[in-house]
């Protein structure tokens, strides 16, 4: 049962980190009133042209890597540090989001506790 969980979770997580990352690459989502942090942070990393997609591609890598259960290990690796910065963006600028971030969040370190067998070899 609890595999079947996590499947479902790493799926869903998988899709919503994919359709993230597209829109990155190609807007479709519209986007929310920022706050005028928000609106300077946002502008600072638009001046370094190649962040955003780069993230986006990071977003769609890892979440097509871990909706498959084969490659979940790798993808909870590749997706980890674009999701602390999300949970980290909404607990500073957005708490009210924190709600979905920590979902996002708490999936991908299952992922990661769950694979830890596979991460062995690395620092072993």
């Amino acid at each position: 049962m609890k595999n079947k969980v996590l499947i479902g979770a790493c799926a869903l997580f998988g899709v919503a980190m994919i359709a993230f990352g597209i829109n990155k690459l190609v807007p479709f989502i519209p986007m929310p009133e920022l706050s005028a942090e928000q609106v300077a942070v946002f502008g600072a990393f638009g001046t370094i042209k190649w962040l955003m997609p780069l993230v986006g591609i990071a977003e769609i890598v890892g979440g097509l890597l871990i909706a498959i259960p084969k490659t979940r290990a790798l993808g909870a690796l590749i997706i980890f540090p674009v999701v602390v910065g999300i949970f980290v963006h909404n607990a500073v600028f957005e708490p009210e989001g924190l709600g979905l971030a920590g979902f996002f969040l708490s999936v991908n370190l299952w992922a990661i506790v769950d694979s830890k067998e596979k991460y062995t070899p690395m620092i072993g």
